[in-house]
């Protein structure tokens, strides 16, 4: 059994629906969009991963993105830089145009809220070698 099993049910906000970007994720993670771009210049969203789960490298062109931990563990990596192993209460804030990638360890569900400002640009994927290896 994986820990932060409680995490399927969702911790403050509902986990959401199957997430649709699956060309740019690593297993299965769930999305709940809570704040739309149409009604700000930001989007808000509860972003769940089942252990293993990670999205590609990307970056946020002309913005940024936050990332607010809410249950679970999981990996917050930036190009050239050590993984952040990531547990509730963390927050990251990635710079416009920082390449990274982020994703639940192996063993552990894993959730954050994910502010994005500005265009996702999205790049290769954190394959299975170099995931194991963190």
């Amino acid at each position: 059994m994986a820990k932060y099993e409680e995490i399927k049910e969702g911790i403050i906000f509902p986990k959401g629906n199957k997430n649709k970007m699956f060309d740019y994720f690593i297993g299965q993670s769930y999305l709940n969009r809570l704040v739309e771009k149409e009604i700000s210049d930001v989007s808000v969203s509860n972003v769940t991963f089942e252990p293993g789960c990670r999205n590609n490298w990307h970056k946020h062109n002309d913005g940024y993105q936050i990332l607010l931990v809410t249950g679970g563990e999981g990996w917050y990596q930036e190009e050239g830089k050590e993984a952040r192993l990531l547990k509730a209460g963390d927050i990251v804030v990635i710079a416009d145009g920082v390449k990274h990638w982020h994703g639940a360890t192996k063993d552990s569900w894993f959730a954050h809220i994910a502010i994005n400002k500005g265009e996702m640009e999205w790049l290769e994927e954190v394959d299975d070698t170099y995931y194991e290896a963190r």
